[in-house]
């Protein structure tokens, strides 16, 4: 018998890698998400390239703190909300999971807010649109066929790559983008610093270190192979942030100079005209649409498990719904509360979708304690703990957070001075 020719041992790799790639890829293309796509374009619309250096710093920390979720399911095969239960009892469990519930289901209402802005631009009413979503979302991951409709979705956000373009073609004073990048600017202004803790929490998410750790476990990819994992978080988390910094960048460059502060999806679309003219409104609604749709379909679900296994009960589109009804009633629960925001009258869009970013900064600083606790005791990590680096930089990011939270509510005063 002839034997089989191996194929080369780079073609292997590239293979296992592709087998591996996934989490990383979807957790930073949910990151420019209808609230990410709001929060950058209000970013750069008001504060023109000043918050560059943030998007630098953020992008080092959401690579850290990423990784380490990535790490955590890899070595231990456990979810966060898990991990957290069995270390630190049923008290400290229920105070994070709250946190959870609070921050994804900003997140949640921001993602309807999203389509429902999407559809508007095309003069469809939200009335309509919103609740047909939801039952769409409903539909595709309860009938088990999200991961068919996954890849779809992820094509709708490649429009993203439209600002790259865009800023291509009208040539942005680089120089200035440089300095702004590397030079942190502050301001005890409440705006800029709602700013600041929307583009924090947009970028490092609650739900997205859950939904990276919660995707690494069902891989179930042993450590020897983390070397991919890791590469595949990396890859995805500096790309998204690539993406975001370029949304920046060109609605600083289109929008900031003529004075308009995005606050409409009209106004957010202004940003790709000279890239597709007339065009502009159907190009930013593909984003928008397949964004919102992508998020809306894994947040409420990421929530509904994690939770579930916070407490141990029954959790997973596999059980019938007698079988896991605390399971089915978050998700679902999730989804009717945020289309009700949605469709309460004079509900502003953009500055719900953005503000809901900034909860989302705020109560973050809870989980990424309890993960730097997990993740340096060698009882749960064994010797695939931090370094002292890593330490360093989830802290610093922590601090950030809470200087810009405190700060803000000291603003009336610090305004004064």
């Amino acid at each position: 018998m002839r034997s089989r020719r191996r194929l080369p041992r780079w073609l292997q790799r590239l293979l296992l890698y592709l087998s591996i790639v996934g989490p990383g890829l979807i957790t930073a293309s949910a990151d420019n998400d209808a609230p990410g796509i709001a929060t950058y374009s209000m970013a750069g619309s008001a504060y023109g390239y000043r918050l560059l250096w943030l998007i630098l710093v953020i992008t080092v920390g959401e690579v850290v703190v990423q990784e380490v979720a990535a790490r955590m399911g890899t070595v231990t095969g456990k979810g966060t909300a898990d991990l957290i239960r069995e270390r630190f009892g049923v008290r400290i469990t229920a105070f994070a999971m709250l946190c959870l519930l609070i921050a994804n289901l900003g997140t949640t209402i921001a993602q309807f807010a999203g389509i429902a802005a999407a559809t508007e631009l095309l003069g469809l009413s939200r009335l309509l649109t919103v609740p047909l979503a939801a039952v769409l979302v409903a539909y595709v991951v309860l009938r088990g066929s999200y991961e068919r409709v996954e890849k779809v979705l992820l094509v709708l956000c490649l429009s993203a790559l439209s600002y790259v373009v865009t800023v291509v073609i009208i040539h942005p004073p680089w120089m200035e983008i440089l300095r702004d990048a590397l030079t942190p600017s502050f301001s005890g202004n409440a705006d800029y610093l709602l700013a600041v803790l929307a583009t924090v929490g947009t970028t490092i998410t609650p739900w997205g270190l859950v939904y990276m750790q919660a995707s690494v476990v069902d891989k179930g990819r042993p450590p020897e192979e983390y070397h991919y994992t890791r590469l595949d978080v990396v890859t995805g988390a500096v790309w998204g942030n690539v993406i975001s910094a370029f949304i920046v960048i060109c609605t600083a460059a289109v929008l900031f100079p003529r004075g308009i502060v995005v606050d409409t999806a009209e106004q957010a679309a202004l940003a790709l005209t000279p890239f597709a003219g007339e065009g502009a409104r159907y190009l930013f609604t593909a984003g928008l649409l397949g964004a919102s749709l992508l998020a809306a379909s894994v947040l409420p679900l990421s929530t509904a498990y994690a939770i579930c296994e916070a407490f141990g009960w029954e959790r997973g589109l596999n059980h019938q719904a007698h079988e896991a009804p605390t399971f089915y009633g978050l998700y679902l629960g999730l989804i009717a509360i945020s289309v009700i925001v949605v469709l309460l009258p004079g509900i502003p869009l953009f500055p719900l979708m953005w503000l809901s970013q900034s909860v989302n900064a705020i109560l973050l600083p809870v989980l990424l304690v309890l993960v730097l606790k997990l993740v340096n005791n060698p009882r749960v990590m064994g010797s695939w703990t931090n370094s002292r680096l890593q330490n360093v930089l989830i802290w610093g990011i922590t601090a950030i957070i809470i200087i810009a939270t405190l700060a803000l509510l000291l603003s009336p005063w610090l305004g004064n001075l």
